[in-house]
């Protein structure tokens, strides 16, 4: 797992692609898993908190409960001239002052999440070649690009 800041360090220009497609709307899709294992599809808003992407829950949200028992989940930004997507371990920030750090109300009865990233996916369109671009970063093994008609 890594924060984004190793993200950045490890692929700064994917990283700045892919934090740029998450910054152009307000609203993106989360992923998480629910408690018989199926996926649940939920609205959420990121942030970028030097050095991680976090985001947030109403008090209560089936989507926080999900992230309490199974932190694993997957963030789709919203579609754009492409598609950025960030898959890792959402891990809930309950101290205040880590809460304070993140823009998070630090007595809030409100939900506040880190995003430990185990992967980053930038897909788009080679216009000029009519080919689909995938790239694709892990902790410590660097971006690997696919391209296909």
């Amino acid at each position: 797992m890594a924060t984004w800041r190793d993200f950045e360090n490890e692929a700064p220009q994917l990283a700045a692609e892919v934090k740029r497609r998450f910054q152009l709307h307000e609203s993106h899709v989360l992923a998480t898993i629910r408690r018989d294992g199926s996926p649940r599809v939920s609205g959420s808003e990121v942030a970028f908190h030097d050095p991680d992407l976090t985001f947030g829950s109403m008090p209560g949200a089936r989507k926080a409960r999900d992230l309490q028992r199974d932190g694993r989940c997957a963030i789709h930004a919203h579609p754009s001239d492409g598609d950025a997507k960030i898959s890792g371990t959402a891990i809930e920030l309950t101290d205040p002052a880590a809460r304070e750090a993140v823009g998070a109300d630090p007595a809030g009865e409100d939900h506040a999440f880190r995003l430990d990233l185990s992967a980053a996916v930038l897909t788009s369109v080679d216009q000029e070649q009519q080919l689909l671009v995938v790239e694709v970063w892990r902790p410590s093994q660097g971006v690997q690009v696919t391209k296909r008609h």
